[in-house]
C-alpha cells in the first residue's frame, strides 16, 4: 500500500498497541535486532510501509540522539495512527521490559543458575538470526547494483575497524555523499510520501521543547535542588546526549548516578546485567535506576520519572525533524543521497551482525547450528518470530545444561 493511502486513512491506536506489545514481549537482542523484528513485522508481513521508506526512517533515527529502535517504532505508530499511534507504539514496546526491570529492582534477579544462563544465551542466538535476516533482505532490496553494493561493503569495513558512534554517523554522511555522486541514474521514486502527518509548526514546537528542557532543567535543578527535578534532569540529559544506541547511554547514566551516591556501583552493574535479559529497548534500564535511586522519589514513581526522562528527548527531536525530513526526501538529489545512505545502513547492520551480535553470542559449533536453524526458520519457513524466539530459548537452555 502506498504512503498516500495511509495519509488518507488512519487506523486504530489499539491495533498499534497490541502489535507493539507483542513485539515488546518478544524482541530480544538489542536495537539492531529490534530493527530486524520491525522490518519483518511491518515491511514484510503487514506492508505498512515499503523497504525504502523503512530504511529512510532507520537512517534518520541513526542520525539523531536517543534510542534508534524506539524512535523507529514511534515513527511507525505515528504513520499508522497519528500521535496516539506513536504513543501506543512506545508504550507497547517499552512497558514489558520496564515492568520486568521494576520487578528486578524490587525482588532481585530471577534468572540465576545454569537454566537462566542457557535461556539468555539461546535468546542471544535468536538475535543473530534476526539480524542476519534483516541484513539479507535489506541488502537484496537496497544494494541491487555495483555502486550501492560497494557503498554498503565500504561502510561495513569502516565500521568493523572503527565501531564508534561517531564513525556510524560519519559513515552514513559519507554514504549520502557517495549516493549523490554515484546513484543519480536510478529511477526516481514517486511514492516517497509516507504520510507521517507532523506539521512544521509541530516540528518547531518539539525542537523548542527539546532544547528548552536541555538548557532549562539544569538551571531549574541548580535553583530548586529537589530530588525529583534532579533525577528527571539526569535522565533527560543522558537521553539527549547519547548517539549510537542503548549501550552508549550506560557511561552517561553511571556518571550521573554513581558519583552522586544515588545508586551504588554494584547495584548499577547488576541492573545492567538484568537489562540484557529482557526484551525491548535497553533504555528501560532507567526504570531500574529510578526505582532504586536514593533518596526519594524512587520505586514506581522513580521508575516512571526515569522512563519519561530518558525517552522524551529522543522522541521530541524525532518529531521535530520529521516534517523537514519528509520535505527533503522528495527531491531528486535527496533521493540519490538516500540511496547511498540506505546502502550505508545495510553496511552498518552487516558490521553489527558480526560485532557485537555474533562475537558476543556465538561461542561454539552448537551455537552456529542453533543460529543457522533459527535463520532457516525465519527465511525459508517464514515462521513467526515469536515461535523462533521460544525455540531458540529452549535450545539454548537444553544445550547449556548439557554443556554444564
Amino acid at each position: 500500500m502506498s504512503g498516500e493511502a495511509f495519509a488518507r486513512t488512519r487506523h486504530s491506536a489499539l491495533e498499534v498497541l497490541r502489535i507493539f506489545l507483542r513485539l515488546g514481549l518478544s524482541s530480544f537482542g538489542g536495537p539492531i535486532a529490534h530493527i530486524g523484528y520491525f522490518r519483518e513485522e511491518f515491511v514484510v508481513r503487514r506492508r505498512w510501509l515499503d523497504e525504502h521508506a523503512y530504511a529512510d526512517l532507520v537512517a534518520l533515527c541513526q542520525f539523531l540522539p536517543g534510542p534508534a529502535s524506539s524512535q523507529v517504532g514511534f515513527s511507525i505508530g505515528l504513520l499508522r495512527a497519528g500521535y496516539a499511534g506513536g504513543l501506543a507504539a512506545w508504550i507497547g514496546f517499552t512497558l514489558p521490559s520496564a515492568m520486568a526491570l521494576l520487578a528486578f529492582a524490587t525482588i532481585g534477579s530471577a534468572l540465576g543458575g545454569a537454566h537462566g544462563a542457557g535461556l539468555l544465551h539461546g535468546l542471544k542466538l535468536v538475535a543473530v538470526a534476526i539480524v542476519a535476516q534483516a541484513v539479507w533482505g535489506m541488502a537484496r532490496s537496497l544494494c541491487p547494483d555495483r555502486p550501492r553494493a560497494t557503498i554498503g561493503a565500504v561502510a561495513a569495513i569502516v565500521l568493523l575497524t572503527s565501531p564508534s558512534s561517531i564513525a556510524q554517523i560519519a559513515t552514513i554522511a559519507l554514504g549520502a555523499i557517495a549516493g549523490l555522486a554515484w546513484c543519480r541514474g536510478a529511477p526516481a521514486r514517486h511514492d516517497v510520501h509516507v504520510g507521517i502527518g507532523v506539521s512544521r509548526r509541530a516540528g518547531y514546537v518539539a525542537l523548542a521543547a527539546f532544547f528548552g528542557l536541555l538548557i532549562g532543567l539544569p538551571v531549574l535543578t541548580a535553583r530548586a535542588p529537589l530530588p525529583g527535578i534532579a533525577l528527571f534532569e539526569a535522565f533527560y540529559r543522558s537521553g539527549a546526549l547519547v548517539f549510537g544506541g542503548g549501550h552508549v547511554v550506560l557511561p552517561l547514566l553511571r556518571e550521573a548516578f554513581v558519583p552522586n551516591g544515588w545508586v551504588g556501583d554494584d547495584a548499577f552493574i547488576a541492573g545492567y546485567g538484568a537489562a540484557q535479559a529482557v526484551p525491548g529497548p535497553l533504555f528501560t534500564f532507567a526504570a531500574y535506576l529510578g526505582a532504586i535511586a536514593k533518596p526519594a522519589p524512587n520505586a514506581v514513581a522513580g521508575a516512571a520519572l526515569g522512563l519519561v526522562g530518558i525517552f522524551l528527548p529522543g522522541l521530541l527531536i524525532l518529531v521535530g525533524m520529521l516534517p523537514f525530513w519528509e520535505a527533503f526526501r522528495r527531491r531528486a538529489a535527496a533521493q540519490a543521497m538516500m540511496r547511498g545512505v540506505n546502502a550505508a545502513v545495510v553496511g552498518l547492520l552487516g558490521a553489527a551482525l558480526y560485532n557485537p551480535v555474533w562475537t558476543t553470542s556465538v561461542n561454539s559449533t552448537i551455537d552456529v547450528a542453533i543460529a543457522l536453524a533459527c535463520f532457516v526458520l525465519l527465511t525459508a519457513w517464514r515462521a513467526p518470530p515469536l515461535l523462533v524466539v521460544v525455540a531458540g530459548a529452549l535450545a539454548g537452555t537444553a544445550f547449556g545444561m548439557t554443556a554444564t
